[in-house]
């Protein structure tokens, strides 16, 4: 607001003319877009300084100029700003005594000004002058943004009454006229009865202190109440219909969201069934495969009854050389085991020296374990040792750290004293020089250089304190060397000492190693002791199977005639399977095939159930439109009954007034 005030100074000085201090008063005081200069004295300056504001004030919602005394031409000029303003909805003018000018001015706003929604003229004699009142009356009836009015006491003849029913019948904003206190009468009152049919906007209308008689008053609160059903109809009409057309935007936003869905669904099911015609395909093509594949199978296996006869001729041949073969490895089987029991008694021998070895050379690695053993534990002991040792030494350490930190604050602490105590000489020895000074003023001169001479010796005190003081703090820190000096040492002693720690465990390990080596290298002798034994039970077993072997080919001779026929059965057998499975395969490609008919069938029905359902849909939305008509007929009909009932009560009403004995009395009067 500080800018407007500035505008309005600005603005009073290029038309040569000095601000109202009690303007910028009310400018620095109002609060955001609100002006308010009621009671205040505007001079014509004034007037065109705001008309030049208000065309270009942007910020101004409510302006009240109520009781301001405006001339003519200032209220014409104040006026014409506000003609192109498009901010401002309220305007008070109360008690300005506006005249002719001032309504022609309020026409020519109400006729360019579309903002304004409120209007306050109270006090003011606007009737008085018909010619410019009928013009105000015909800017109304053009306005279409005014909802309130206030023309009260503002001498309105019946004339002017008659002027504004005029103005009533063609305007279709305005919602609230106060006419209280003018002079309307009982024709002007009749005029406003006739004009309220033709208005459906207007539900407030005024008229008490206009001596119009209370069967006029009672019509017009009637027809107010009327406008007011109607509007309240009409604002629940709007809201059933906003309401209607939220339903038919949420069906079409669910019916598009189904459709989408549906088709959605129906790719799906396109590609379900393009992937399942592709697997049938290929599980055609690999039934196909394996068919061949089953041919060949049948090929081989008749290859390979061929190739078992043939065999079978062999091994009749075979059977007569394993006959001679017989006695001749039966020979070599004696002489063979004449050599192996020879080869195992010295073997035999062999392993109990190798083992009696063992053993002793197991007793001397146990021996060297534990000596190994009491080794390390001596060096667990001295780390262990050691590590006291570095903890007797952090703890010295920090000892040392608390010591010289107290020996700093004891220090201090001195250091404080001697302060103190210098401070309290000196202010002894002031008290004494001015007591001096009070009760022997004949020795000034010598008290003087006797305190000069104690100030001196203070100041070497000082002097010395000081240098104690600067030699406590280098022994701290050379203590605080030597003691970090020795941290480093004994940090580089545990260093030396965990390098020797893990220098001992490596030899440790080193001997647990060659342990382990000793104790496999025993198990190895085992494990060769344990062959040789098994290498013997094993050409004893292998006689024994060779044995077994030729009554086992004697067998085989006589089995295998058997074997060749139940093969040959058996072959037969696998071919009718085969093909058995082969035609149950054909008939699963089959049954394939029939489901894929079924799901393109399935898909049929789906569309075909769809497209019945956006039947269904659009059949709803048809009906939901012919409801809305409905509605909207039902509306029309209640209005023109409303406007039946109001045309039957306005010839009810004439008919009371021409029929009644005021009508009589009237020309009288």
């Amino acid at each position: 607001m500080e800018e407007f005030r500035r505008t309005y100074s600005r603005l009073c000085k290029e038309s040569g003319a000095e601000p109202q201090e009690t303007v910028l008063q009310q400018m620095h005081q109002l609060p955001q877009g609100r002006l308010d200069l009621a009671t205040q004295s505007l001079t014509v300056d004034t007037c065109r300084a705001l008309g030049k504001l208000l065309q270009k004030e942007a910020l101004l919602t409510e302006l009240v100029l109520s009781d301001c005394m405006l001339s003519e031409e200032g209220a014409v000029l104040l006026l014409q700003g506000l003609c192109v303003n498009t901010i401002v909805r309220f305007l008070d003018l109360k008690g300005n005594n506006l005249r002719a000018s001032g309504a022609e001015a309020l026409a020519k706003l109400l006729r360019q000004n579309k903002s304004i929604q409120s209007l306050t003229l109270e006090w003011n004699s606007l009737g008085t002058w018909e010619e410019a009142f009928a013009a105000f009356c015909g800017a109304l009836a053009a306005n279409g943004a005014l909802r309130q009015l206030d023309l009260r006491n503002n001498q309105i003849s019946h004339k002017g009454a008659e002027e504004l029913a005029l103005a009533l019948k063609s305007n279709t904003s305005l919602q609230q006229l106060d006419l209280r206190w003018n002079h309307i009468g009982l024709l002007g009152g009749r005029a406003l009865v006739n004009c309220l049919p033709s208005n459906r906007t207007l539900w407030k209308l005024e008229l008490a202190g206009n001596s119009i008689p209370g069967d006029i008053l009672r019509a017009v609160e009637q027809a107010m109440d009327h406008n007011q059903d109607r509007q309240t109809t009409f604002r629940e009409s709007q809201a059933r219909a906003h309401v209607l057309s939220k339903e038919v935007r949420h069906l079409r936003e669910e019916k598009s969201k189904q459709f989408l869905d549906l088709m959605e669904t129906i790719d799906r099911q396109r590609e379900e069934m393009v992937r399942s015609s592709k697997a049938s395909a290929a599980r055609v093509g690999q039934l196909q495969e394996a068919l061949n594949e089953r041919h060949s199978i049948i090929n081989a296996l008749k290859a390979k009854l061929q190739m078992a006869e043939a065999a079978l001729a062999l091994s009749e041949q075979k059977a007569q050389d394993l006959g001679e073969l017989l006695a001749t490895t039966e020979q070599e089987q004696r002489s063979l085991a004449q050599r192996q029991a020879k080869e195992h008694r010295l073997e035999q021998q062999e392993a109990a020296e190798r083992e009696s070895k063992l053993l002793r050379d197991l007793s001397a690695a146990n021996e060297k374990n534990l000596l190994l053993q009491n080794q390390v534990d001596e060096l667990e002991r001295k780390v262990k040792s050691q590590q006291d040792q570095l903890f007797l030494t952090r703890q010295e350490l920090t000892n040392t750290a608390a010591e010289l930190k107290m020996r700093a604050v004891q220090a201090e602490e001195r250091l404080e004293l001697e302060k103190k105590r210098s401070r309290q000489s000196l202010e002894d020895a002031e008290h004494l020089r001015f007591k001096e000074v009070e009760h022997m003023t004949r020795h000034l001169e010598e008290s003087e250089r006797a305190m000069q001479e104690r100030v001196q010796r203070l100041e070497a005190v000082r002097l010395s304190l000081e240098e104690e003081l600067s030699r406590a703090k280098a022994a701290a820190l050379s203590e605080r060397s030597q003691a970090e000096e020795e941290l480093i040492k004994a940090k580089n002693q545990v260093r030396l000492e965990e390098q020797r720690l893990a220098h001992l465990e490596e030899k440790l390990r080193l001997l647990a190693q060659a342990r382990d080596e000793a104790q496999s290298a025993c198990l190895q002798q085992k494990q060769v002791v344990a062959d040789a034994q098994a290498r013997a039970s094993q050409l004893g077993r292998q006689a024994e199977g060779l044995r077994r072997r030729l009554e086992e080919l004697q067998q085989e001779l006589s089995n295998k005639d058997q074997e060749k026929a139940a093969e040959v059965t058996r072959v037969r057998l696998e071919l009718q399977e085969q093909n058995g499975r082969l035609q149950a395969e054909l008939t699963a490609q089959e049954a394939l095939k029939e489901k894929a008919a079924a799901l393109e069938r399935q898909l049929k029905v789906i569309a075909s159930d769809h497209r019945e359902a956006l039947l269904d849909r659009e059949s709803e939305n048809a009906s939901l439109r012919e409801k809305l008509r409905l509605k909207q007929a039902e509306i029309a009909r209640i209005r023109d009954e409303e406007a039946q009932r109001a045309s039957f009560l306005q010839n009810a009403v004439l008919a009371y007034v021409q029929g009644s004995p005021l009508r009589t009395l009237s020309p009288q009067k």
